[in-house]
């Protein structure tokens, strides 16, 4: 037996603490021996081998069965959370855009491209269609490089409300999500990412902090940690997901599931076309008081400026207006 300091009471003498490693192995350390049982070995082994003796949380097979949805809901916010409170993050601005607006130079090579394949056969209608569709996209390719400049502003914003940064979140991905984390990128900033498992796989845009990109499973939970510590939500022209985020924020806002905060779109002329919200208070389907949830910026300072004058309003200053910048 290893010697193990002792101290002497008038009660008795005290072992000191047991080492971490026994003299004597305990029983079940070792398997029964071939000796005992001839097959023993071989039946241990297929034990070992068998999905029910994997440990609960390296049992992936378990973890994704229906069974653990709640579980795995609940690991979805908990990684992102821990991962945000790690990093001291306390306010957020979120961007969010189409993945399919790239930067000018990228947008004026896909029109170049798309009109040379339209040489070959002119008369092709899907040909035709693609360099009408290019054309569109180098028109909005000029909002990644305010998306950029926003995040470079929201970037410079050494301080806000009790002492925290702000930090950028998008989802993580191309388009104008990347324009706003490069900005902020660039600037030093923090720059989040909400990442998404797909079917088909995704990379997350270069421009995100590491440690700061999150990859979830359920739209549910991604949507969440965007408002959680949201102290504005940016829009620039997009598709599905952009609407999808937006009008969840938007039926939060108005049913006051969350605290009010302000909601610009980037780009009166596309927003107006996208949707016709007017039209929706003339059909009486929401009210025009539901029009004021939100306004219209073209420019990062004009963006910056309404943030900065909508929590002023409401005596909540968080960040100083452009021009004190």
């Amino acid at each position: 037996m290893k010697n193990r300091r002792t101290i002497t009471l008038p009660t008795g003498t005290v072992p000191g603490p047991a080492p971490k490693i026994r003299d004597v192995p305990l029983p079940g350390q070792s398997p029964k021996a071939a000796r005992e049982d001839n097959d023993a070995p071989a039946r241990v082994a297929k034990i070992l081998s068998s999905e029910g003796y994997l440990q609960a949380d390296e049992d992936v097979a378990f973890l994704r069965s229906d069974n653990m949805r709640g579980v795995r809901l609940q690991l979805d916010f908990m990684k992102a959370e821990h991962g945000l409170e790690a990093h001291d993050v306390k306010h957020t601005i979120v961007v969010f855009g189409s993945t399919r607006i790239p930067e000018p130079i990228a947008a004026r090579t896909r029109l170049e491209k798309a009109r040379s394949r339209l040489v070959t056969d002119p008369e092709d209608p899907e040909l035709v269609r693609e360099v009408k569709i290019a054309e569109r996209v180098l028109l909005r390719a000029p909002y990644y490089t305010i998306a950029r400049e926003f995040g470079a502003a929201v970037g410079s914003i050494k301080e806000a409300r009790d002492g925290g940064q702000i930090a950028m979140m998008t989802g993580g991905g191309p388009g104008m999500m990347e324009a706003a984390n490069r900005g902020a990128f660039n600037a030093g900033a923090k720059s989040i990412g909400l990442n998404i498992t797909l079917p088909n796989e995704q990379f997350p845009n270069p421009y995100l902090t590491p440690g700061l990109c999150f990859r979830f499973h359920y739209f549910a939970l991604r949507k969440m940690h965007f408002l959680s510590r949201a102290r504005a939500l940016v829009a620039f022209p997009g598709g599905y997901g952009t609407l999808d985020e937006l009008f969840e924020t938007l039926t939060l806002v108005q049913t006051r599931k969350i605290a009010p905060l302000p909601i610009i779109l980037v780009g009166r002329e596309f927003w107006s076309r996208a949707i016709d919200f007017p039209f929706l208070v003339e059909e009486g389907v929401i009210d025009p008081e539901d029009e004021d949830l939100f306004c219209f910026a073209e420019t990062a300072d004009e963006i910056l400026k309404i943030i900065a004058d909508w929590y002023a309003q409401a005596g909540q200053p968080l960040i100083d207006s452009p021009e004190d910048l």
